[in-house]
């Protein structure tokens, strides 16, 4: 039976530039699922967000998966490597409660991660990736994390990044009323980025989308324009504040389009933010002056310092996640009885025949029933009696004890 394991980088362990280069974008998913399950793993889920790569997994070989993963984003395994953690059976349990309770996100206890956690096993289950343990595993997921989310107060103020950039916002200028606001993509962390910045009523809100319907869409909810990607050039001196989150591979904004945006405004100064990953802001563009430009790695320094009300609640959160593992674990421990079970099972049902045999023979010679019930409970006995008495004559010292013990155990003797 396959062991259980979760593989990945997380905020904690790798900074923005290597995750960015183990995203895993969702046209490929499908394919990915199919890939390693063809290799190291028989059941297999990513989940692939700004914040960490992870592959849940079950299969009997963790090296091969790890190095399937570098070679499935063009790395050498050497230099991954310092930056991965490989969970095996129950701290993988433990690791999957936690991230979906909002307990190891950046911003402690913030929503988003579960709804992206319940994505991926849906994306799993339609790759026909996510098996028996797996669909397990996410499901106990989503129940511990509303247990969590229900019983404590982890996410009763929870910062998310959209609230996070909309408080940044306002370090830099004074009043978000007289700010124009452009939000690049039409996600849902566009979407409650335009929900935040929306409630700070400012002058202006553009969404530009490389879909124009999906733009038109969000905009209308609050009030705001539609735009198209390809007229991002034409558009961008217009705003003071830009909020980018896109699935694109190579980035939307280049140095040169926010140095010639930098020209048309006459050295007023922008604030971005750049919520993807990977990066659709060209990292030298916050290097102009003038261009205040912050990463998600940026902002869950900022909001560090709001945290302080949630950690209170966490060792509660710990401890439902602990009871939670247990059971989890005692689940898996039955499952992996099964086939002993069987066996047994299996065993006792031939020796059951064999003597169900005996017995008609016995009859068809004219015994009386009685004699042959009595010769078949004695055979049945002894034979199914047989295995454990033979191994405790044959066992000495501490083994027998040991033995003993467990016979009596078994089959519940004083």
């Amino acid at each position: 039976m396959s062991s259980l394991y979760a593989l990945g980088l997380n905020h904690l362990t790798a900074p923005l530039a290597v995750r960015e280069r183990v995203v895993f974008h969702v046209e490929r998913l499908r394919d990915a699922l199919a890939e390693i399950t063809r290799g190291p793993a028989r059941e297999a889920a990513i989940l692939s967000t700004c914040n960490r790569t992870e592959l849940y997994f079950a299969g009997e070989e963790p090296a091969a998966a790890a190095q399937w993963l570098a070679r499935y984003h063009s790395l050498q395994p050497d230099e991954l490597a310092p930056y991965l953690y490989m969970l095996p059976t129950e701290p993988a349990v433990r690791h999957a409660f936690r991230v979906a309770s909002g307990l190891d996100s950046m911003v402690l206890g913030e929503p988003q991660i579960l709804g992206q956690m319940k994505d991926a096993a849906r994306t799993a289950e339609s790759a026909g990736t996510l098996g028996t343990v797996l669909h397990k595993l996410f499901q106990r997921s989503f129940a511990v994390a509303k247990e969590v989310r229900t019983t404590t107060q982890v996410g009763a103020t929870s910062v998310s990044m959209a609230a996070a950039a909309v408080k940044l916002a306002g370090r830099i200028f004074p009043s978000l009323k007289d700010q124009s606001v452009l939000l690049i993509g039409a996600g849902e962390m566009i979407e409650l980025c335009a929900t935040h910045f929306a409630a700070q009523a400012p002058a202006r809100l553009t969404v530009a989308n490389r879909t124009l319907e999906r733009a038109q869409r969000l905009a209308h909810r609050f009030n705001g324009q539609a735009i198209e990607l390809k007229d991002l050039a034409g558009r961008l001196h217009e705003h003071d504040i830009v909020v980018s989150c896109t699935a694109s591979s190579l980035p939307i904004l280049g140095k040169g389009l926010v140095e010639r945006a930098l020209r048309a405004r006459r050295r007023k100064p922008v604030f971005m933010v750049d919520l993807a990953v990977p990066r659709d802001i060209e990292q030298e563009a916050g290097e102009l002056d003038d261009v205040f430009l912050y990463t998600v790695d940026d902002l869950g320094e900022i909001v560090s310092a709001n945290l302080d009300a949630r950690r209170s609640a966490v060792t509660q959160a710990e401890a439902i996640i602990e009871t939670q593992v247990g059971q989890f674990m005692h689940w898996i421990q039955v499952r992996q009885s099964v086939p002993l079970i069987r066996a047994l099972r299996e065993q006792a049902e031939a020796a059951r025949r064999l003597e169900i045999e005996r017995a008609l023979k016995s009859l068809q010679r004219g015994e009386t029933p009685a004699d042959v019930l009595e010769s078949l409970s004695q055979g049945l006995t002894n034979k199914l009696l047989h295995a454990p008495t033979q191994a405790l004559n044959e066992s000495a010292g501490e083994e027998h004890q040991a033995l003993a013990n467990l016979v009596a155990r078994l089959f519940r003797l004083k």
